[in-house]
């Protein structure tokens, strides 16, 4: 199923969740900074950087066990 030379699928969703995670996070730590003049009923609860550092976490898991050339 999986021949050699090729890279696995799940390298990529985790290379995209990371990507996504620095993004978020990034986000969110600007709407900590600089809040918003009518924030958001949860606002205080900063789900941006909760969500963005979950995602990093996920994708750094993803990223590290199906890196390209570990089963060699």
């Amino acid at each position: 199923m999986h021949r050699a030379g090729m890279i696995s699928i799940w390298f990529f969703i985790g290379t995209l969740l990371l990507a996504y995670g620095v993004l978020i996070l990034g986000a969110g730590i600007y709407d900590l900074w600089n809040p918003a003049a009518h924030p958001v009923v949860l606002a205080r609860l900063h789900a941006g950087i909760w969500w963005g550092a979950l995602l990093i976490g996920l994708g750094v898991i993803y990223s590290l066990r199906f890196k390209p050339g570990k089963g060699k």
